[in-house]
Order: structure tokens, then C-alpha cells, then sequence
């Protein structure tokens, strides 16, 4: 294509922002040009939540759903004013996509399928006339002062009016995403900070947590620390563990694993399990003597299933020497009694590091938001550049959040653009 053909907007990146972006700015009348670097837009957007699309979170307390994106959510409240949750719930139904809510006000499409939500995104892109050119590696920007005039790809320069950067964070590099958006914002002057796995499953020293590969336990209490005799640092979390065959994952860890990895700058974070959160040390300890005084002649393993969670009598078994653990429970002293309480409440486990980017949910880093004016999505040092969804500097949970500042972030700025 020669340089001299020129369009109204070049969106570059064809994941959730991207494409609400592109749809959105040719909805508006402009003349779009959406980049992205596979055969195909929303690969990404395709596998999320386990290929089921947690599409956003129906919290409609807008001052509560913004306090999951911490310090960010100053800067979010004008665009979520023009796109919020409620926006993105009429934006998806009134296309056809029925939508469920479930657990934590998780929000999910009826059909429980993400390519669901891709194809209707490809509709609204392809609907709007947004012109796309897919298998298209963009190289970095072309700067003139303080404006872009054109994106070099591998397959020539393209120019544009004005450019939105959707090229998302670092997280399921195996995706395309893997943060060169971030990159080139560095190289024109931006700030950004590095990015690291945000939502991402964490790895255990303990051989007996790996034995538990595919055993879950809801709601579960893990308190982390690098020194859990000590106060500072020290943090817990309520919510669903997953064990898995490197360590454990499932909702509290992974909203826990942008905190946990702060910690482990020091070195492996010791962690504890009560497997009874809703239950004081007292009340457990006579459930447990009853349980004891209802099975005295049974041995100390046969009876453990009565009174730990599903799938743990073995792991609290292999805590016990071998011959405590074939002890008649009538032989079991108090004392050993209340060691079998205290690991109920506070089962040892010692984290040693996250799985990295390629398992990460989503990752943080990305442009400061103090040089985005987030009214409009703009770049305060490039008067026609906007940024988008995981190219923002942006740390929130998992549960819908992430999505949901695609759709704001993506519409804000096809709006403005």
C-alpha cells in the first residue's frame, strides 16, 4: 500500500480493546485500518477464563467495582462514566449475547463460550466497514515532533490521521501478546514500567501440594509472609485453591500472586492453610475430640477423613511420622491431638516463585497513567496517539476486571479518536 493513502485511524492490535476501538471510531464515520500481527483478531480473547469468557463484573457500584483497579482507579472514573458496566451489558445483549452472572458477580455469555464473544466482536469490527489487515507485524511508530505520522510494518509504512496502540500486556505470550506495544512507548519518550505477571499461579516447594494435583477446596484461608512470626508483609486471602502438579492456582491464588511476588523479591514466602476459616481454634478442637471419642479403636489415618476436607486426609497424613499415624486413636496423646488442630488451621507450605509470563492470566506494566489524559484515552506527550486495555499501567483481580477495562478503555478511545 503507498504511503500516500492515508486513513482516518490505524488501531494496532486485534484483542478486545482493539477491536471496541475500531468499531466504535467507524461507527463514529472514521475510516479504520485494525493491524494485527496473527491470521486472525481475538486469539487471545478466544481461550479467556478457561474458554469461557468472563466478559465483566456486574458490580454496579461504580465506586466499588473501580477500587479493584487500586491506585489506577482515580484515573478511571471519567471513562467509565462514558462506558461502564452497565454500557458494556447493553452493548453485548442488544448484539445478540445473552449474558449469565455466577459466583462473585462474575459475568460469563449463556453459551459458556468465549469464540462466542470474538465472533460477535469480528461482527461489530467487519459491520462498521473497519478495513483489517491480518498477518501484519507492525514494526514500531514514525514520529514527527509531537505527532505520529505513520507505523512501519513488515510490510511498508502506514499512515493515518490519527493511531490507537491495543497490543496488550506480556501475559499468554504464546497469543502474540508479548508487550512490544509497551516497548515502542518507551522508545518515543513515554514512561513505562516493566511488566510482570499479574494474575498468575504460584509454585511450592512441598512435594505432598503436588501430590494433590486437581484436588480443589473452596473457600479455604491462605496467609502469606516472608516471615510469618513477623507482621510486615503479612497478608490473607479467602477464596477457591487449586492444587496443581507445580503448586496452586484457582481464584484466591491468582488474585493474591501480584502481592505474593512482592514478597519473594526476599526469597521464598512461607504460607499456611485453614482448611476452617469460619471456625475458632476452641470450637475445632472439641469437634475433633468427639470425632476421636466416637472412633477409639480406629487408627489415626482411617479416621482423618472424618473431620479434614475432601482430599486432604492424605496430605495432613504424610505430616505425621508413619507410626503416629497407624496409633489407635485412643493413644493419641492431647498434645498430638492439638498438633493435628494447629495444621487444620495452619497447614505449612513454602512458595518459591510464579509461573512466569506464558501462565499469567493477565500482566501489569505499561504506560503511566499520569501521560494518559484517561478522559479520552489520549497520549499527553502525542496528540494523536490513544493507548488501550493492557497497554495501561493497570493492576486489578481476576473476575471480570480485566475485560471490563478493555471495553472502556477501547470504546473511550474510538469515541475520541
Amino acid at each position: 500500500m503507498s504511503t500516500k493513502e492515508q486513513y482516518d485511524v490505524i488501531v494496532i492490535g486485534g484483542g478486545p480493546s482493539g477491536m471496541m476501538a475500531a468499531g466504535r471510531a467507524a461507527e463514529c464515520g472514521r475510516r479504520v485500518l485494525l493491524i494485527e500481527k496473527n491470521k486472525d483478531l481475538g486469539k487471545k480473547l478466544s481461550i479467556t477464563g478457561g474458554g469461557r469468557c468472563n466478559i465483566f463484573n456486574v458490580e454496579e457500584d461504580e465506586h466499588k467495582l473501580l477500587e479493584n483497579y487500586g491506585d489506577a482507579a482515580k484515573f478511571l472514573y471519567s471513562a467509565f462514566s462514558q462506558h461502564g458496566m452497565k454500557d458494556s451489558l447493553h452493548f453485548f445483549e442488544e448484539k445478540g449475547l445473552p449474558i449469565v452472572v455466577e459466583a462473585r458477580k462474575r459475568a460469563f455469555p449463556e453459551s459458556q463460550n468465549a469464540e462466542d464473544v470474538t465472533r460477535l466482536m469480528k461482527r461489530y469490527v467487519t459491520g462498521n466497514h473497519v478495513e483489517l489487515k491480518t498477518g501484519t507485524k507492525v514494526l514500531g511508530f514514525k514520529i514527527d515532533g509531537e505527532k505520529i505520522i505513520g507505523v512501519e510494518t513488515n510490510n511498508g509504512i502506514l499512515t493515518a490521521e490519527s493511531f490507537v496502540l491495543a497490543t496488550g500486556g506480556s501475559s499468554h505470550t504464546d497469543t502474540g501478546s508479548t508487550g512490544e506495544g509497551i516497548t515502542w512507548l518507551k522508545k518515543i519518550g513515554h514512561t513505562v514500567h516493566p511488566s510482570s505477571p499479574n494474575i498468575v499461579p504460584l509454585t511450592v516447594l512441598e512435594e505432598w501440594v503436588k501430590a494433590l494435583s486437581g484436588t480443589s477446596l473452596s473457600f479455604m484461608k491462605i496467609t502469606f509472609g516472608s516471615n510469618l512470626t513477623k507482621a510486615t508483609g503479612r497478608f490473607s486471602r479467602l477464596g477457591k485453591i487449586l492444587f496443581t502438579h507445580f503448586g496452586v492456582s484457582g481464584p484466591l491464588i491468582l488474585n493474591a500472586a501480584h502481592d505474593v511476588e512482592k514478597l519473594l523479591t526476599n526469597g521464598p514466602v512461607e504460607a499456611t492453610i485453614d482448611m476452617y476459616p469460619d471456625t475458632d481454634m476452641g470450637v475445632l478442637q472439641n469437634r475433633v475430640l468427639e470425632i476421636f471419642n466416637t472412633h477409639k479403636n480406629k487408627t489415626l489415618k482411617n479416621i482423618l477423613k472424618e473431620f479434614v476436607p475432601v482430599g486432604m486426609s492424605e496430605a495432613v497424613a504424610v505430616q505425621f511420622p508413619l507410626e503416629l499415624q497407624e496409633t489407635k486413636v485412643h493413644s493419641v496423646s492431647k498434645l498430638e491431638r492439638r498438633t493435628i488442630v494447629n495444621l487444620l488451621k495452619a497447614m505449612p507450605l513454602t512458595i518459591t516463585g510464579t509461573m512466569g509470563m506464558d501462565w499469567a492470566v493477565t500482566s501489569d506494566g505499561g504506560v503511566d497513567l499520569k501521560e494518559v489524559d484517561t478522559k479520552t484515552m489520549r497520549s499527553k506527550l502525542y496528540s494523536n496517539l490513544y493507548v488501550t486495555g493492557d497497554v495501561l499501567h493497570i493492576n486489578r483481580p481476576s473476575g471480570g476486571f480485566s475485560l471490563q477495562l478493555c471495553w472502556t478503555t477501547g470504546y473511550v478511545a474510538g469515541s475520541h479518536v
